[in-house]
């Protein structure tokens, strides 16, 4: 049994804009080890307002509620800002799903991963260069020294996605939070990049939230799936144990996943039940 890093009770989110206001997560509760959490769903379903809940990246005007928020001794909930500094980045980092949108295009990609160690770490800027040049290897990054001192929009998808990894490990964070890390990345850079982000987590025994709409993909790549509609969590099973799914929802979105080894002239289109949005 992995040990408890993480622990999310009853967590509510609800945009608010004026007088008008959205409940986007409802009542989302799960539990997080040394252990690799898939969390499911269609876009809006609210998987990736969940991770952002934890680092409090959210507007202002958010309200997020919530029985319990417990990350190792610190409350999340109450956290202050200036608490909350030292958890981003440090002891819990998110890698968003495009570099392009992610890194500075006027700053080199060494630099930027220098200044993510940096703001954490007491060190002078050779000994985070070093660093970084010894993270740029480990994410499989050839000829590091090259890649220093690049800009973002000098490199590919898949060492953009690279980069973005060794800038959020670097800290050595207990918990990753990546947010659709592979959607823009093609099947083979797609396999490289789960391969790197795999070692890091297993080698620095770190806790992993993959936030994907990729039944297939978290199947085979992570240990426990949540699946969420509409801001809540319709069933929570083994990664493994996907195709038993028993919430209509899940079998649904199984059921619409093309096969190689069972070929339909029509894929089947989801049909959804509003008793879903109230049990």
């Amino acid at each position: 049994m992995s040990s408890l890093k993480l622990n999310v009770e009853a967590l509510n989110v609800r945009f608010v804009n004026g007088k008008k206001e959205m409940h986007a997560v409802r009542d989302v509760s799960f539990t997080l080890g040394r252990e690799k959490l898939a969390i499911v769903g269609e876009s809006g379903s609210g998987k990736s307002t969940v991770g952002r809940s934890l680092l409090k990246l959210h507007p202002g005007s958010t309200q997020i509620t919530a029985k319990a928020l417990q990350f190792g001794d610190v409350d999340l909930l109450s956290a202050s800002e200036k608490a909350m500094q030292k958890i981003r980045g440090q002891r819990i980092s998110m890698i968003m799903q495009d570099p392009k949108y992610s890194l500075n295009p006027v700053v080199k990609v060494g630099d930027q991963i220098a200044e993510a160690y940096l703001a954490h770490h007491k060190a002078s800027r050779s000994e985070a260069r070093e660093r970084v040049m010894l993270m740029l290897e480990k994410v499989h990054i050839r000829d590091p020294k090259r890649v220093y001192n690049l800009y973002p929009h000098e490199v590919s998808g898949g060492m953009g996605q690279r980069i973005m990894i060794a800038m959020m490990v670097i800290t050595n964070p207990e918990v990753i939070i990546a947010d659709e890390p592979t959607s823009a990345l093609d099947v083979s850079v797609r396999q490289q990049v789960l391969n790197v982000l795999e070692e890091l987590v297993v080698e620095q025994q770190m806790g992993l939230i993959f936030v994907s709409h990729d039944l297939n993909l978290v199947r085979n790549y992570c240990d426990r799936v949540l699946v969420m509609y509409a801001g809540r969590v319709v069933e929570s099973l083994a990664a493994c144990d996907l195709q038993y799914a028993e919430h209509p929802y899940t079998r649904g979105l199984l059921a619409a996943l093309p096969s190689m080894d069972n070929r339909r002239p029509r894929l089947p289109v989801l049909q959804r039940d509003p008793l879903w949005l109230t049990c």
